[in-house]
């Protein structure tokens, strides 16, 4: 069964052997333009013959450009690579974008899209859990700094979406686990039940062999569903969408001061139960919210605490230099209950104090 969606001109297709369709799908969307791919090294190995492939043997042969794997490459030096290497190929503004890959491959390829001669168009293959029900939709593109994660960027739409779960199978179970801790946040910020329904096929989902079809349909459908709703209503992050940040301010951080040693998905379950913490701490959300995330999380094989020797300090440090910022304090998105967030009257951003993130911290 395929879905469709659309999100501000991009088109999100929904279809397992998506991924076998990529060209002929590129070339009716774009009829005419010069393809390159850019994937991470692994990723190029795994899939790279089989992306290529879809182009058939008449087609214009696409480029393949390719960067080292991990968030620590994701940096100006790897889209300035990356970019030089489009201008050596000889390719012009007729030229399309592919990021073949997880969040790191979408945000640096995204980039390099959204300024390579001023924009050129891009579509998103995501072949994790994470970027296929978050980092693929909504238009946000950027590169790391030493400074924090996402500090250089730009919105820039891909122009298709192109969504194949069937590529879940062949996930290891950490990368599963680091996708289900968004799809956990897009329950707790919207939808209770999806929350609840989570929670009842975490083994299904991690321990079987492979999720069912239907599962794993529902578990990316539902997500994206709610992404693309929130972001219909505030593309560039001005209110509303601010609520897709929920954990996300203390897991930046944790992500950085680990120097990326914790995976993103189990950095954003341990800044949920924080930032949860914190909401019940400054009244904002019903007693008991925090635990209640901290239980599934815990259940889905995730970190619920800091990791050993890093100090709760040095994560409230590390959120100085977190893009929401506002007159020397954080804003958060903090949740109310299951379902609802708090901060409607605000914009959807709270105002912290350093000293209140940091008695969060301590009692996760």
């Amino acid at each position: 069964m395929a879905v469709s969606l659309t999100l501000h001109g991009a088109t999100i297709e929904i279809a397992r052997g998506a991924l076998d369709s990529l060209g002929p799908r590129v070339v009716a969307q774009l009829p005419g333009h010069r393809v390159a791919i850019i994937a991470d090294q692994q990723v190029a190995a795994l899939l790279g013959e089989r992306a290529l492939a879809s182009f058939g043997a008449d087609a214009r042969a696409p480029l393949l450009l390719t960067f080292p794997a991990g968030e620590r490459h994701k940096t100006r030096q790897s889209w300035g690579t990356l970019s030089d290497q489009l201008i050596t190929g000889g390719c012009g503004r007729d030229t399309v974008i592919i990021a073949l890959g997880g969040g790191v491959t979408g945000d640096l390829a995204g980039f390099v899209a959204a300024t390579y001669l001023r924009g050129v168009p891009f579509i998103q293959v995501p072949t994790t859990l994470l970027a296929m029900v978050d980092s693929s939709i909504g238009g946000k593109t950027g590169v790391d700094t030493h400074a924090g994660k996402n500090l250089i960027g730009a919105f820039h739409h891909p122009t298709l979406v192109l969504v194949d779960p069937s590529l879940l199978t062949s996930l290891p179970p950490h990368e599963l686990r680091s996708g289900l801790a968004e799809s956990i946040k897009h329950g707790v910020i919207a939808d209770a039940s999806y929350f609840a329904w989570i929670a009842s096929r975490l083994r299904q989902i991690l321990l079987g062999d492979a999720p069912d079809d239907e599962t794993q349909l529902h578990l990316v459908r539902r997500s994206i569903e709610i992404k693309v709703e929130v972001v219909q209503q505030d593309e560039r992050e001005s209110g509303l969408r601010k609520v897709l940040n929920f954990g996300h301010t203390i897991g930046h951080a944790i992500e950085q001061v680990t120097a990326y040693g914790v995976a993103h998905g189990e950095a954003i379950a341990i800044g949920m139960v924080a930032e949860a913490r914190l909401a019940e701490q400054l009244q904002l959300a019903e007693h008991g919210l925090a635990d209640a995330i901290a239980t599934v999380c815990a259940a889905a094989g995730l970190p619920v605490r800091l990791p050993a020797g890093v100090s709760p300090a040095e994560v409230v440090t590390a959120t100085r230099t977190d893009k929401k910022t506002r007159a020397g304090q954080v804003e958060f998105a903090l949740p109310r209950a299951l379902g609802e967030m708090a901060g409607g009257e605000t914009q959807y951003g709270v105002r912290v104090t350093e000293a209140e993130i940091l008695n969060a911290i301590k009692h996760v």
